[in-house]
């Protein structure tokens, strides 16, 4: 009986494994060769995937330009930021932005209705900050924005807070006598793709200045003398990249040689300008607002909300696919406005070469 019974179970193990070989089947891959053939250069896009991409990843129409009238600052009270701009397109752009990032609460998300200048709501405070950033990531950051530049919709899409930020992770404690514990454990997260790394390597290279652990070049310490916990950390920031922008690791490196600067592909130094863009916004203009946000809208440590390379991609290898949304909206390329930050050059390493295409577009799927 107890045979004819484990018979039974083995066959009906059979018949779902079939099921599930002929069900899950392997999807369909295009592929998009960046090298020679047989060198592992290729970038593979899952029709699927790419098509969600697609679906939230186009710019909504532009209101018509206005550009008339006195500066705003003579129309508008306690207007610090875009003082000097007409008051046509300080309107214009207040619109928009209620369009990119409050659409169904309206003007009252930020304002006091019927006292504008009022900075009584924390959300004009707020906004007031994320749109000099914006105005310092289209003036200060050309090198990784190029002339695209951003916008409020790039990161909000439609939501007063943006669907991908990122919290300091809470450190697994020590174990208490024979207990396990999580201490020193990597835990998997989504925004690493859920592997099995450091679920928070923002924290160390996209608001701090850790450094990204370079390849040694000898078998012995002396080679290097990074730890394995900034490899693995390493590793996990990748694996970020990789997800947020909907690439592989060949859409910046070379798959025969990933340390070599000289032979990774163009795109590997726009992630390198990336990095430290992304470590002055965080630091310079989230961090400071910590206590201006409620506790509601902070992490598990009482932290605010950060930006990461998913903030504005979505999985996409250029925000929107590239659209030129800041373009119609001079004031937010810095032309008029008042109160931004000044360009500061970037020092480039001595081991990474200076190419003019730095900005070249990666493939499109």
């Amino acid at each position: 009986m107890r045979t004819a019974l484990s018979g039974v179970a083995l066959l009906g193990a059979f018949a779902i494994s079939l099921v599930a070989v002929l069900t899950f089947t392997r999807p369909p891959i295009n592929i998009v060769a960046t090298g020679n053939p047989g060198t592992g250069m290729q970038l593979n896009y899952v029709p699927k995937q790419v098509a969600a991409a697609l679906a939230i990843n186009h710019a909504p129409a532009a209101l018509p330009p206005i550009d008339a009238g006195p500066p705003a600052s003579t129309v508008y009270k306690n207007v610090q930021v875009l003082g000097n701009v007409s008051s046509g397109a300080f309107t214009r752009l207040m619109v928009s932005m209620t369009n990119w990032v409050a659409p169904q609460q309206g003007c009252n998300y930020c304002h006091v209705a019927g006292n504008f200048a009022s900075d009584s709501k924390y959300t004009k405070v707020i906004a007031r900050r994320m749109l000099q950033m914006t105005i310092a990531v289209n003036t200060k950051y050309t090198n990784h924005v190029g002339n695209v530049g951003v916008t409020c919709y790039t990161c909000h899409r439609g939501a007063p807070l943006p669907s991908q930020v990122w919290f300091t992770g809470i450190t697994p404690g020590s174990g208490a006598g024979l207990l396990e514990t999580n201490m020193g454990k990597n835990l998997p997260a989504l925004a690493i793709n859920n592997s099995s790394l450091p679920s928070d390597p923002f924290t160390p290279f996209l608001l701090n200045h850790e450094k990204i652990r370079d390849q040694g070049t000898t078998a012995l310490p002396s080679g290097n003398t990074q730890s394995i916990k900034q490899t693995d950390w390493t590793y996990a920031l990748m694996m970020h990249y990789s997800q947020a922008l909907g690439v592989n690791c060949a859409f910046c490196h070379n798959s025969q040689a990933f340390s070599d600067w000289s032979e990774s592909t163009p795109q590997r130094l726009t992630a390198f300008y990336a990095e430290a863009m992304l470590r002055d916004l965080n630091a310079n203009y989230m961090v400071p607002l910590t206590s201006i946000f409620p506790a509601n809208q902070r992490g598990p440590t009482g932290d605010v909300a950060k930006i990461n390379c998913a903030t504005c991609h979505q999985g996409v290898y250029k925000p929107l696919f590239g659209a030129a949304m800041a373009a119609q909206f001079p004031p937010l390329l810095g032309v008029g406005a008042t109160a931004t930050a000044a360009a500061t050059p970037m020092v480039m390493p001595s081991t990474m070469p200076m190419s003019s295409s730095s900005t070249t577009d990666g493939a499109k799927p």
